[in-house]
């Protein structure tokens, strides 16, 4: 596939989530993807991580009743979703901090005292139903992984990019950071 056709199917679920319910919160979930995406690029990450940041929530774009089914307690691991999705088009350093950033909030949860107090109260009800902090094999398996430290940091542009005042370029503003990428 082609960069052209990866732009154009990131546009077209883009532009169908810009006016869609985000579980609650105060954006939409396009609205907050491009606020996780601006996060990250403030914080100078680079090209590969903007990318996750901005790409970490397509699982919730693919997936319209994903609302309906978090208000059922129903987790819809919407990061494997996302993942692989993405992976048509984009390598692991992509794909993986997105795959893992439900994982990456389990993980500070579990190793920084204060992270919880830091979350929405959305994220606080989806952490109990994506199994509560991380512990035992689970954390250290994190830990070993390869991506950890990536999806740590998407997952705090994440909790951060939830602010409705924030500023934000349109999704067009990625357009040569995401071409950049595509796999050949």
């Amino acid at each position: 596939m082609s960069a052209a056709e990866a732009l154009a199917a990131i546009h077209t679920l883009f532009d169908a989530a810009s006016s869609s319910e985000y579980l609650g919160e105060s954006v939409s979930v396009a609205g907050h993807s491009l606020r996780t995406g601006a996060r990250a690029v403030a914080a100078g990450a680079a090209p590969a991580l903007v990318a996750a940041a901005l790409l970490h929530d397509v699982g919730h774009m693919l997936d319209r009743d994903s609302a309906a089914a978090l208000a059922r307690g129903d987790d819809i691991r919407h990061e494997d979703t996302g993942a692989a999705w993405l992976a048509r088009w984009f390598g692991p350093e992509v794909t993986e901090p997105v795959r893992l950033h439900v994982d990456a909030k389990r993980y500070l949860c579990a190793v920084d005292p204060g992270y919880y107090d830091i979350l929405s109260p959305i994220s606080r009800r989806t952490l109990a139903m994506q199994g509560g902090p991380l512990d035992g094999d689970e954390l250290a398996a994190f830990q070993a992984g390869g991506h950890a430290e990536d999806a740590a940091a998407v997952r705090r542009w994440d909790d951060a990019g939830k602010d409705p005042s924030a500023v934000i370029p349109p999704l067009s503003a990625y357009d040569d950071l995401l071409a950049s990428l595509v796999r050949a």
